[in-house]
């Protein structure tokens, strides 16, 4: 994107805040921060805004100057020589009446990481459900003070935001925590084996599709996406009218508090909500279990009350029960008669089913009334499990009441970019909430593109990290187009033709029968023609039953082996397992040549075989038998005397059996092109 993009959309910004003046005061963009990393031996993009006609003076302590002169639309912008590795330096930004100036800045290798939430899943991972490995021993050592992190806060917007929300820190244990673990591991390998500064910037949220993250201009090529995109421009001044009524009520912003307690101690003005006596009879409602964003609802992010009064068997009164009520998206506490019975207020929740113990002191009544406040911060929310799974149980008996069904419910707050807007209960306010025609979330089309790539535009990377796909699944074939536009964009953006783009094969999960994420897979491994990418295997090290695998260090030194070859070219590494490269058939024998066999091919049967099948041309396939020769293949099955074809690993949870010496594994592969 041309920096008279950026000009305008300046120009824009500053008209609309009020702020084009020649008295707006001297400022950088966000990512310009103490204690950060600018990209060694390059001429780095350094950006900011200003007063009109000044003329902006920068200095660094490597003994390197630039100069600009703010244009009309009150922004400036300058390239400025970076020398090799090293630090700490100072950079100082003056117009001659207002100097700035950035402490403890190193020069080194920048790599943005992006995705959707295997990238964004923290090093403290997300416990009990979703945990890391090792994760205690990895957080305590983590002290690498020229290793540097910028989080971004999640951000959606309908059009190119200018700033964002975030700050760079030294890695440390209390900084490293919360920062995306298959991003810190790449760094710590990378500085290990370079021993140079490396920056790190985080900008991923998880549950998101590829689209979200590519912009207007390139995604509204594609016919599929022309009608959503012209319905979000036709909302745009319903947008601005949700906007300006969310903001008209209180706020509370989550910045600034620490991990542990983010969550704790929101006061919605919603207490009444969870007592016995509270009136909900105005309050609408769902039928669960379910997301709510399948309901009128739509997408929303934030907190809702959920209510239902079960009547008890007299025999029941006085009775310790157990209160069922299946996984919760994200976070919840729960009351009953107004007493709190348990609560899950940390992230990485939402698939961990609730289960509350029910003292007989809180049933003494015929009719118990059940109250849940949901937290929801992105994605789908709600009380989503097994309709089998909502029910109230005596806990002597094998009794039980279900509870799947009609329950009242009112949002009292709505979550955006970090902040809660308060509606509290009185007087239903959420209903009165301005009418937008389209739903607009984190997962619209563009929104993350603009709310969290174009502020970092154009700053200078060394290269990018993603790791995304599970969200995509239902359409692989799209995705197949989409990946290779957005690398192609984000090159464009970043100015860079040739910017290393490396990403994570999503790993293997039990997904629902619609659902072909070998085929997803398969699109992945595909977009390695194009120039300059590489791709990690995670076939290995996934979870079958949970989509966020703990194994984030090998996540994270696979995609360091692709930078150190690829990127930094060193010499005699292995960064790929083996790749299928081409396949011919002699008499009923099907024999695959690869690449990337490093010291040889290794095949590990398990208990399900090798994991490969062969069809002929009835394409009805067979497990198949398999023998190694040299760097080949032999695939044979007896029943098929003609092979057209051969599949590895070709499912939604299949097992790695196929690996070079060095021990990474090969991807997921077909030698056919039939439908599916």
């Amino acid at each position: 994107m041309k920096t008279t993009f950026r000009t305008i959309f300046c120009l824009t910004f500053l008209i609309f805040n009020g702020s084009v003046s020649q008295n707006r005061p001297l400022q950088l963009a966000s990512i310009f921060t103490d204690s950060m990393v600018l990209q060694q031996q390059r001429e780095v993009a350094v950006w900011g805004t200003g007063a009109i006609g000044k003329r902006i003076n920068l200095e660094t302590s490597w003994k390197t100057t630039a100069s600009a002169v703010v244009d009309s639309g009150g922004s400036w912008s300058v390239k400025l020589k970076t020398v090799k590795a090293g630090g700490p330096y100072q950079v100082t930004v003056s117009d001659g009446d207002t100097t700035l100036t950035l402490h403890d800045v190193l020069l080194g290798e920048v790599w943005l990481c992006s995705g959707q939430s295997n990238m964004e899943m923290p090093v403290e991972g997300w416990p009990p459900a979703n945990p890391v490995m090792n994760s205690d021993s990895e957080i305590a050592n983590a002290k690498y003070p020229n290793i540097r992190l910028f989080g971004m806060k999640r951000a959606y917007s309908v059009d190119p935001e200018y700033s964002c929300d975030g700050r760079w820190t030294e890695c440390t244990p209390e900084n490293v925590r919360t920062f995306s673990a298959a991003g810190y591991f790449f760094a710590k390998t990378l500085y290990q084996k370079l021993n140079v500064p490396i920056g790190l910037i985080h900008a991923s949220w998880g549950g998101t599709a590829i689209e979200s993250w590519i912009g207007k201009q390139d995604l509204g090529t594609i016919d599929a996406y022309r009608a959503i995109l012209q319905k979000m421009e036709d909302s745009r001044d319903s947008i601005v009218v949700l906007n300006k009524w969310n903001v008209a009520h209180p706020a509370i912003k989550l910045n600034g508090r620490k991990p542990e307690n983010r969550w704790l101690g929101l006061d919605f003005s919603d207490s009444a909500c969870s007592t016995k006596e509270f009136n909900d009879s105005l309050w609408k409602e769902m039928r669960l279990p379910t997301v709510w964003e399948r309901t009128e609802m739509g997408e929303f992010d934030g907190a809702v009350w959920f209510r239902k009064q079960v009547a008890l068997p007299s025999s029941w009164h006085g009775k310790d029960l157990i209160l069922s009520l299946g996984p919760i998206d994200d976070m919840d506490e729960t009351y009953v008669n107004g007493v709190m019975v348990g609560s899950h207020l940390t992230e990485g929740m939402y698939d961990v089913p609730r289960t509350y113990s029910l003292p007989a002191k809180v049933v003494q009544d015929s009719i118990v009334h059940v109250a849940v406040r949901v937290l929801d911060y992105g994605g789908n929310g709600g009380i989503f499990g097994k309709p089998e799974e909502l029910q109230l149980k005596r806990a002597d008996t094998s009794l039980s009441i279900p509870l799947a069904g009609n329950w009242k419910y009112l949002p009292v707050a709505e979550y955006r970019s970090s902040i809660f807007y308060v509606y509290g209960y009185k007087g239903q306010e959420y209903f009165k909430r301005p009418k937008v025609p389209i739903d607009f979330s984190g997962n619209s089309p563009t929104t993350l593109f603009n709310g969290m790539i174009f502020p970092l535009v154009p700053f200078t990377l060394g290269g990018v990290l993603w790791y995304q796909g599970e969200a995509n699944v239902g359409n692989p074939e799209m995705y197949a187009s989409l990946l290779p536009m957005m690398i192609k964009e984000w090159r464009s953006v970043f100015q860079n033709a040739e910017l290393p783009f490396f990403y994570v094969q999503i790993a293997p999960y039990k997904y629902d029968s619609l659902s072909h994420s070998e085929f997803l897979r398969e699109a992945q491994l595909k977009t390695l023609s194009v120039k300059n990418t590489g791709m990690a295997v995670t076939l290995d090290i996934g979870d079958p039953n949970s989509i966020h695998p703990a194994d984030k260090q090998d996540v994270g030194k696979r995609l360091a082996l692709l930078a150190l070859a690829k990127t930094y070219h060193q010499k005699k590494i292995t960064f790929s397992g083996p790749a299928f490269r081409s396949i011919k058939v002699k008499k009923n024998v099907a024999v695959l040549t690869f690449e990337n066999t490093g010291r040889g091919l290794v095949l590990k049967e398990d208990s399900s075989g090798s994991g490969f099948q062969i069809a002929g041309e009835d394409r009805q396939f067979k497990n198949a038998t398999v023998s190694i020769k040299g760097s080949t293949l032999l695939v044979s099955s007896p029943g098929i005397l003609h092979p057209a074809a051969v599949r590895y690993a070709f499912t939604n949870a299949p097992a790695a059996t196929l690996y070079n010496r060095e021990g990474l594994p090969a991807s997921s592969f077909r030698t056919d092109t039939w439908p599916r």
